[in-house]
């Protein structure tokens, strides 16, 4: 008899190769699931008495599956369809050589596009890619199931950062717990970190802590600049001590004490923004950093926070200068500001922080805001208090979490990983039959449960020793050597997400409405956030986990998600005609819609993505409208909890353009003024995922960015405000 193979090859039948790969199989299940000598023997008699000349390869193994189950070898079986599934994994490994190829020769789009925060040309970039394509390898092959790889790959979800899955220690992102790492004292590669007596001090450990626990994990993190605001009053101190010394009076001595902090404070704010831009994490990259500035946060120290937060906007305003030496908006930090009673209402003590706020984000489209007044209605925690705290790096949000002491604890938690779903699919499977769309939504989240708790699981194997900066020396805990993490994945300590994607596109192929229709549109689109709400509160139930609703950044994803629809569906106009689809539960960029009517419909959904969500509203230049953006910020505080304005801040080094950068026909991005196309030579900043991105994107992204429309008129947005 011979054997076709795969490839097509014709090879002789050995009977030796099928008793090895059950012999196999039968190592790995107890005994009494075993098959014996005589039985693997009966199963080959039985292949061989079918007298076939030919055979396929894939119908041998498909009868010994059949035959191990009619004897009732359930278990064994199904070690030999996994072996037989690792096998095929095996086979197509070559993939991995050409990724790799691709990446070194640099001649691929998808890695030269994959983050607009990475640089694929840099050697650092290029290590910590070679390791994710080793991990990706291994996940696919030894650590996921069939069938979650298989709809991975044809983008019916997505499971995230597969290149770092491999190793078990790896989470997602977190607040920094920094108060008590500067306060009591950290550890970074062995060398005691002890508590600084100084702001300028504190700012270069801070930064030093951050980048060594952004190598420790693969998400976004958090910081806050009240865990800081000690420092300036000791520095103050230390100043004021100085001019006593010198026998000055009282006034003077105060008087010198804050001209040499004031001055302390610009080196500080300073120092850090330069090392935060210019340091690299074991990523290859800088660290996706947010900073917190929140009033509301301390009563104690609330003078000295506010005078950081103006360095801290007055330095971004300045921005950082790129090569040629002209300011430029940099990526980092993402700075967060919260509105609140002291500072929302003209004529409130910290009102002019909050116009500061508004001229920086005209011009380097941060800070983003929160609504503490928003975000106290829907973060309450068990004591029925509402809690206000900043996200974990750009969108994550933690649940409210009371400790043991009955006081709310956010910093020092953190994020477990995420699975997205791709709602689109949902939707186009069920040929929009409403039961079907109900159906196979549900297999969908089990899917997606399944994959979430393999990430749950395998950092559960987790020790302290693996991350002794995270888990030992106060980021994220104090633990003892050895002891494992698997507490603080329980009890609401830390999330874990569902993550979604294409709300729209899936309400407009079901209903023929966009969700922004309230008749049709919306009240479906509400039933799907809430079907993944009491599905994610229905887990954490059952398995004590802290499931949570996450509206999916997708920067690359979303290409990734629109050529596997037109694969699987064809084109399907105003559904799938495009390369990419709409992020969370956004307004899709190209419908024209108001910005405080966007807001306003897009804080009902955001409230049903407690794990992660953010809107947007897209303007044009607003530097000299400032009046304009203080609506906005009115707005935003009074209605939504956390929204971000886009503007535009880019920089042709050619000929020295300070206008907004274009995009023609072919997706090629290109200087007005001059027609320079060099992306070396061209300085574009632009909102993708929550960060500011510099450093371009795929195909899909960039015709998002293209397609989206202005919701501020700037001729007219004084009127229609």
């Amino acid at each position: 008899m011979k054997v076709i193979k795969r490839d097509g090859h014709v090879v002789d039948y050995y009977p030796e190769k099928i008793k090895n790969a059950i012999e196999k199989a039968n190592m790995e299940v107890s005994e009494e699931d075993q098959v014996s000598s005589t039985q693997i023997k009966n199963i080959i008699k039985y292949i061989e008495r079918l007298d076939k000349k030919r055979m396929l390869v894939e119908d041998i193994q498909d009868i010994i599956e059949l035959k191990l189950m009619s004897i009732g070898k359930y278990a064994l079986a199904k070690k030999y369809i996994t072996y037989r599934y690792t096998r095929e994994l095996v086979r197509k490994s070559n993939t991995t050589d050409l990724a790799i190829k691709e990446l070194i020769d640099g001649e691929s789009e998808y890695w030269n596009t994959e983050n607009s925060n990475k640089n694929a040309k840099v050697v650092t970039t290029q290590r910590d890619y070679l390791a994710g394509i080793t991990s990706t390898d291994i996940t696919r092959r030894f650590l996921l199931p069939e069938d979650i790889v298989k709809a991975h790959d044809e983008g019916i979800i997505h499971f995230h950062d597969a290149d770092y899955f491999a190793q078990n220690a790896l989470h997602n992102c977190d607040l920094i717990n920094l108060e008590d790492m500067l306060q009591n004292g950290t550890n970074i590669n062995g060398v005691m970190i002890e508590k600084p007596h100084r702001f300028l001090t504190a700012m270069t450990i801070a930064t030093q802590l951050i980048t060594a626990v952004s190598s420790s994990q693969y998400g976004g993190a958090t910081i806050s600049l009240t865990h800081l605001a000690p420092f300036v009053r000791d520095s103050y101190h230390y100043y004021l001590k100085r001019h006593q010394s010198r026998g000055l009076s009282k006034e003077l001595c105060e008087k010198f004490a804050k001209e040499d902090l004031s001055k302390e404070i610009t080196d500080g704010v300073q120092t850090f923004q330069y090392q935060i831009n210019s340091m690299t994490t074991t990523n290859g990259q800088a660290p996706f950093l947010s900073v917190c500035m929140y009033l509301g946060e301390t009563e104690e120290y609330k003078e000295e926070l506010a005078l950081m937060i103006e360095e801290v906007l007055k330095q971004r305003i300045e921005g950082m200068k790129n090569e040629k030496g002209f300011y430029i908006t940099p990526a980092f930090p993402k700075l967060l500001y919260v509105l609140e009673e002291d500072n929302i209402h003209e004529g409130s003590k910290y009102y002019y922080l909050t116009k500061l706020a508004a001229e920086c984000t005209a011009k380097r489209m941060v800070p983003d805001y929160i609504s503490e007044k928003m975000m106290k209605k829907l973060k309450v925690d068990k004591n029925g208090n509402g809690q206000c705290y900043p996200c974990m790096g750009c969108r994550s949000f933690l649940t409210p979490y009371v400790d043991e002491n009955g006081k709310p604890k956010y910093y020092g938690r953190f994020n477990q990983g995420v699975v997205t779903i791709n709602l689109v699919d949902v939707a186009l499977s069920s040929e929009q039959d409403m039961d079907q769309f109900w159906k196979i939504f549900e297999e969908r989240l089990d899917m997606c449960h399944r994959a979430l708790k393999i990430r749950h699981k395998r950092l559960s194997y987790a020790t302290s020793d693996v991350a002794p900066i995270l888990w030992q020396h106060g980021a994220l805990a104090r633990l003892k050597k050895g002891e494992s993490i698997h507490d603080l994945l329980h009890g609401g300590y830390s999330t874990i997400s569902l993550g979604y994607a294409g709300l729209y596109e899936c309400v407009k192929y079901m209903t023929g409405k966009s969700h922004t229709d309230s008749e049709e549109g919306k009240p479906f689109g509400l039933a799907i956030m809430q079907k993944m709400v009491d599905r994610c509160n229905q887990w954490k139930a059952e398995e004590n986990i802290d499931y949570s609703v996450y509206g999916s950044p997708i920067e690359s994803t979303t290409y990734k998600f629109a050529k596997c629809l037109k694969d699987r569906f064809g084109v399907i106009q105003g559904i799938t005609d495009k390369d990419y689809i709409t992020n969370s539960y956004h307004v899709p960029v190209f419908e024209e819609i108001d910005a405080f009517s966007k807001l306003k419909l897009e804080s009902e959904f955001q409230q049903l993505s407690p794990g992660g969500a953010i809107s947007y509203v897209e303007t044009p230049n607003l530097s000299n409208n400032l009046d304009v953006v203080m609506e906005v910020i009115q707005f935003i505080y009074d209605n939504i909890m956390y929204a971000e304005l886009n503007t535009k801040s880019d920089y042709c080094q050619e000929c020295g353009f300070t206008g907004e950068i274009l995009i023609d026909d072919d997706l090629e991005w290109y200087c007005p003024n001059c027609g320079n196309r060099d992306h070396d030579k061209l300085n574009v900043a632009r909102r993708t995922c929550g960060y500011i991105g510099t450093n371009f994107w795929n195909k899909g992204r960039t015709q998002e960015i293209k397609e989206r429309v202005i919701h501020i008129d700037n001729k007219d947005a004084e009127e229609s405000l």
